[in-house]
């Protein structure tokens, strides 16, 4: 009895130690919003009695959600920090042309800013990095070149004295690819506190888009593992955590829902129609994204020629301000209505543009609303997934080209679609003169094989159950900080 009642207290006082332990969430821009600050991730770490504390690199102010953060100023990352990340992507994605046989990778590149004698020097300095470090032993040199500048800055400085006064026990960084994470954490690092990034995106890993190297990693499913392996074989299957994305999650909570009154009133919407999703592209990914908005209402109108009573709801890419869509707008006004994504500007550059939490409630209700999403190849035919709907993916050229060296075929040769299990899994725009068909087609057919399909992509590329992701992320950190 003595031992069964010393056994209760010593788990007890286990679990105490344990629950009672101080996580630093690292967010080096807005992009980390969405995924760890606007779901239940927070609350999930609060219930599991986590000390929960942001690590703040955005403008936005946590603090007004009822957060405990700690504010990040002056992130400046060396001058030639920068540089060298864009040698290491360069020479990534060499070693993994030659690796593969595979030239698709070049597709990733950048190009480079050669306007200005400080940019002819950049790239310059640049061009020599590359050349002279083309190989695995290169590589390793730049990397390390990467550590060594970033520990001489103020910044590194400043961030060992917040986790020495803090002494969190473990830092979590939002994504992998930004250059004002690296002090961050190299200063974690150099206290012997573990480090854990989270990979920010489905598409990221191919690009060769890893900035920062940590001791443990999150990734949305067996299928990113195997890519994080096979791209930066020095990281180790024990490393690895599949969790799955938090960006889902929402969708499967019925409490962000409005009814279909309330949502359509809200948004002056047709309560008689039904209504279809365009989703933008910036305009570097598509450049003509207007034009095929277009071919999408000229086919819409013309079902609603033939009975049908049909809308499109618009949501245009955050980021994209371009006046592009206005004539299309206009001349399409009574088929059409731009819903614009709820993002604000609170600083002065591009990085300062953010997600709010009433753009998340904004896009669950629109997928929610409406039948089926058009777009050119882009991750929302997940989310549409989540409520069991069907993506058509345009796949096709225009005539009036904006650039006349844009191909969308290039689009889908990208290596994260090659994940995708068969042509089923969207219904594909080959011309503009088919979209009226296909668009048929899934309005008269809503039990079709695409959504299924649709299913198992989504199941490839996010661990399921998908609503689950932020628990088995704390899940990963609790075992990290039990080691």
């Amino acid at each position: 009895m003595e031992n069964y009642g010393l056994s209760i207290i010593k788990n007890n006082l286990e679990s105490y130690i344990m629950n009672n332990k101080k996580i630093f969430i690292l967010l080096p821009d807005g992009i980390g919003l969405r995924n760890f600050a606007y779901t239940n991730f927070h609350k999930l770490g609060c219930d599991k009695e986590f000390e929960v504390v942001y690590w703040n690199g955005t403008p936005f102010e946590l603090s007004t959600m009822g957060y405990n953060e700690i504010k990040i100023e002056n992130a400046k990352p060396h001058p030639f920090t920068t540089i060298y990340k864009n040698a290491r992507q360069q020479i990534e994605l060499d070693l993994n042309c030659k690796k593969t046989s595979d030239k698709t990778y070049n597709a990733y590149r950048f190009v480079q800013n050669n306007n200005g004698i400080k940019n002819k020097l950049k790239k310059i300095l640049l061009n020599s990095i590359i050349k002279n470090n083309s190989s695995e032993k290169g590589l390793i040199k730049v990397r390390n070149k990467i550590l060594e500048k970033e520990k001489q800055t103020d910044f590194y400085k400043e961030c060992l004295e917040t986790l020495k006064k803090e002494k969190p026990d473990l830092v979590f960084c939002t994504n992998q690819r930004h250059t004002v994470s690296i002090a961050p954490i190299l200063a974690a690092q150099s206290l012997g506190i573990p480090t854990v990034a989270f990979i920010f995106s489905w598409d990221n890993l191919p690009k060769a888009t890893m900035v920062i190297e940590t001791d443990y990693y999150c990734v949305w499913s067996e299928n990113m593992k195997k890519e994080l392996l096979f791209y930066y074989p020095y990281i180790k299957e024990a490393q690895i955590f599949i969790t799955g994305s938090p960006q889902f999650e929402p969708h499967f909570d019925e409490n962000k829902k409005l009814s279909k009154e309330v949502f359509f009133k809200e948004n002056k919407l047709d309560l008689n129609k039904k209504y279809i999703c365009y989703s933008g592209d910036d305009v570097t990914t598509c450049p003509d994204d207007h034009h095929y908005l277009a071919d999408v209402a000229a086919a819409v109108k013309k079902l609603n020629s033939k009975g049908y009573n049909l809308g499109i709801i618009f949501r245009r890419c955050p980021v994209d301000f371009s006046k592009r869509y206005d004539t299309i707008l206009e001349k399409y006004s009574d088929v059409i209505v731009p819903l614009a994504p709820l993002w604000k500007k609170i600083g002065a550059d591009w990085g300062s543009i953010l997600p709010t939490k009433q753009d998340l409630d904004l896009q669950i209700n629109t997928i929610t609303h409406t039948e089926m999403v058009i777009n050119l190849g882009s991750s929302m035919v997940f989310d549409f997934a989540t409520n069991k709907k069907a993506c058509g993916f345009i796949n096709y050229d225009v005539n009036d080209k904006v650039k006349k060296d844009w191909f969308v075929k290039n689009i889908y040769e990208f290596i994260h679609f090659r994940s995708m299990p068969s042509k089923e899994a969207v219904f594909w725009l080959d011309n503009a003169n088919e979209i009226e068909y296909k668009i048929k087609e899934v309005l008269d057919n809503p039990s079709t094989l695409i959504k299924s399909e649709a299913q198992h992509w989504f199941e490839i590329v996010n661990q399921h159950p998908a609503n689950e992701a932020s628990k088995r992320i704390w899940q990963a950190i609790a075992e990290i900080c039990n080691k």
